[in-house]
């Protein structure tokens, strides 16, 4: 009795430890922004959210997936790439590097281009489901679709077009990962890399263009100052000319007063000799006489010869001064004019 009574005890002790043990292998706790496929017997059953869950075990199993995770070597300390079956589903923005590759250009020019995915998995049976090495296929499909996007351009398209090719792999990769339960948030291209002696050309090119442009903005400035040298000349002509005309206008304008004033003096100095002398004599001759007298006294006063030949006209002007003499003593009194003969 005591045998069968302490062989019971330890079978209730095993069956209490396994049922321990069994307890704890049912219970499933998940992190945030993680999930876990339950599978039972082999086929889908649920899935697990974040939290704690309860699965009954060796029935319910958790379905693995395959993960591309980059951790670095603690050797060398170089970021490593490795590929592991792993039963938690991250459902965090994930980023993929893609190793460097060779692509052709539209124009024949291989190039190496490095690009950078950002991917996340947004329904989780599907891509456990839908696709068997989802971190393979991604890569394989952007590789591809890499080629054919940077096939359709030149290469200098796709050097100044790193927007527009990366919108290009968005949108298609976006596409095609759909039916995976992934979603393509972006595209980078980090490195676009010629062949050496394709960049030797892109450098004499673009010294070439500078030195074109150099050439084109000196021409500019010399067409500019000649041009504006031309201008100043015509400028200062045209005032040159327009200070000439000025200067012409006023000069003749001065001409024209004065001879009006000296007219308008000689018109009044007639009328006053006219009313000094009274209509029957003619005031012309007086004037005459006077300006014959400033003619003689002119002539004779200038140079060293003073031999002087008189007219013949003089002495009739002389007696018309003479005259005109008579006249203006009874009129009014001045001095007396003598001339002399030699």
């Amino acid at each position: 009795m005591l045998i069968l009574a302490s062989g019971g005890g330890v079978v209730l002790t095993f069956l209490a430890i396994m049922a321990v043990i069994l307890g704890f292998k049912g219970i499933v706790l998940v992190r945030q922004a993680q999930v876990i496929l339950i599978e039972r017997l082999g086929k889908y059953h649920r899935t697990l959210d974040s939290g704690l869950h309860f699965i009954w075990p060796f029935i319910d199993q958790a379905r693995t997936i395959v993960w591309r995770y980059v951790e670095q070597d603690m050797l060398t300390k170089r970021h490593v790439v490795r590929i592991r079956e792993v039963a938690i589903i991250d459902l965090r923005e994930t980023v993929y590097d893609f190793p460097r590759q060779n692509v052709i250009t539209k124009d024949n020019v291989t190039i190496d281009i490095n690009a950078l995915l950002y991917f996340q998995v947004t329904d989780p049976v599907k891509a456990v489901y839908e696709i068997a090495n989802l971190p393979e296929a991604i890569e394989k499909l952007t590789q591809t679709t890499l080629r054919n996007v940077i096939g359709e351009l030149d290469l200098d398209q796709t050097l100044i077009s790193r927007e527009v090719v990366n919108h290009k792999l968005r949108a298609i990769l976006d596409e095609a990962t759909d039916k995976w339960g992934v979603k393509i948030n972006r595209v980078e291209l980090q490195d676009i890399n010629p062949p050496d002696d394709i960049k030797t050309a892109m450098e004499k090119q673009m010294r070439a263009e500078r030195d074109k442009r150099a050439n084109i903005l000196d021409a500019e400035g010399y067409k500019q100052a000649a041009i504006l040298k031309a201008q100043g000349v015509r400028d200062a002509a045209v005032a040159e000319a327009e200070g000439e005309r000025q200067k012409c206008i006023l000069e003749a304008q001065g001409r024209s007063d004065a001879l009006r004033l000296m007219a308008e003096g000689e018109a009044k100095a007639i009328e006053i000799i006219k009313n000094a002398v009274g209509q029957e004599n003619n005031p012309v001759s007086y004037l005459v006489a006077i300006k014959y007298i400033e003619a003689f006294t002119k002539i004779s006063t200038e140079g060293t010869n003073k031999t002087i030949f008189m007219p013949y006209e003089a002495s009739s002007v002389l007696s018309s001064v003479g005259m005109m003499k008579a006249v203006f003593d009874k009129e009014i009194t001045k001095p007396a004019v003598t001339a002399e003969k030699k």
